[in-house]
């Protein structure tokens, strides 16, 4: 399933865990398409589809932009590359080694899901010839037909996170750094929730990154979990405020004993993500549970790794 979101951009629904959770973005210009994020191996397909729906090949695609190596953003590039034989991939330079050589990054994910489930989701994880790679600079600009889309380092969500600036849409793609923003949770206006997920969540790096991003006035954010939204200025203060509160969540607990930590950061989450989400949207709080149920999970392993990295530091200091 793809959608015209003008500009010769498409979102395609990648398919991942249920409609309306990931995407994935076909750009086109003149004869050339670039493709940011790409889903999973299963995506493959639909992303294939998508290209021919719009009248063209995949021996037009040039660029193909994980934002970053995520299993739900990336783990599809080796084999959407083995089909678009004209392609680069273009990744942040610590997320490159592992497109060359997945085995860690799928030995894991694998330990972290279990086979059954990393089968599943995720099939299997290709390698990427080095010479079809780019470790891409802070800033570098990639041409596609007559726009030019500009890399740019967006750390905070994770250590090697890039978001995508179209000059020709103004659409700013965000991969995680903007938040999540299911359509389920957006009739009026959207529900912008902080993705705090393991490992690498660094408050401070996302608000430095965010600066830089609305400096570029984008036009839309486009999300991979879900959807373009314009006027991002207005949607801004609602993602500071989730990034800040899931910190705060974290520090609360950064004096007490680890022992049930894990049990304390989920019910915390749990209540900040339905609080929040029952209040912005009135839906029920059994839907929202089942909903966000991943969200809480994962944002509260974030918080919980994070304390453990601040804790590791000080007591290096001393």
């Amino acid at each position: 399933m793809y959608e015209d979101i003008n500009q010769q951009t498409y979102l395609i629904d990648t398919e991942l865990c249920r409609p309306n959770f990931a995407a994935c973005y076909l750009i086109q210009d003149s004869n050339e398409l670039a493709l940011v994020d790409c889903g999973t191996a299963y995506s493959l397909p639909t992303i294939l589809q998508a290209i021919k729906a719009i009248g063209c090949r995949p021996e037009q695609v040039r660029w193909i932009i994980p934002t970053h190596v995520h299993l739900d953003h990336a783990g599809g590039a080796g084999h959407l590359m083995q089909h678009c034989p004209n392609a680069q991939l273009v990744v942040h330079p610590k997320g490159l080694p592992h497109m060359i050589d997945p085995s860690k990054l799928q030995a894991g994910a694998t330990a972290v899901y279990g086979e059954a489930a990393f089968s599943r989701d995720y099939d299997q994880l290709l390698p990427i010839d080095a010479d079809r790679c780019i470790a891409a600079e802070n800033g570098q600009n990639l041409a596609l037909g007559g726009r030019s889309l500009t890399f740019i380092y967006t750390a905070g969500h994770a250590n090697h996170h890039g978001c995508i600036h179209d000059d020709k849409s103004g659409y700013l793609f965000t991969g995680d750094t903007f938040g999540l923003a299911y359509r389920e949770l957006a009739e009026n206006t959207p529900y912008i929730i902080a993705t705090t997920s393991p490992v690498a969540f660094d408050p401070e790096a996302w608000f430095g990154s965010l600066e830089r991003m609305m400096a570029l006035e984008p036009s839309a954010v486009c999300l991979t979990h879900y959807g373009k939204y314009d006027d991002p200025s207005t949607l801004l203060p609602q993602l500071l405020s989730s990034i800040q509160a899931h910190q705060q969540i974290a520090l609360n607990e950064e004096e007490n004993a680890t022992e049930g930590r894990q049990e304390r950061l989920l019910k915390a989450v749990e209540n900040l993500l339905i609080t929040g989400a029952q209040k912005h949207t009135g839906l029920a709080q059994k839907s929202l549970i089942e909903l966000l149920k991943g969200d809480v999970t994962l944002n509260a392993q974030g918080l919980e790794i994070w304390l453990a990295r601040r804790a590791k530091r000080r007591s290096q200091a001393n």
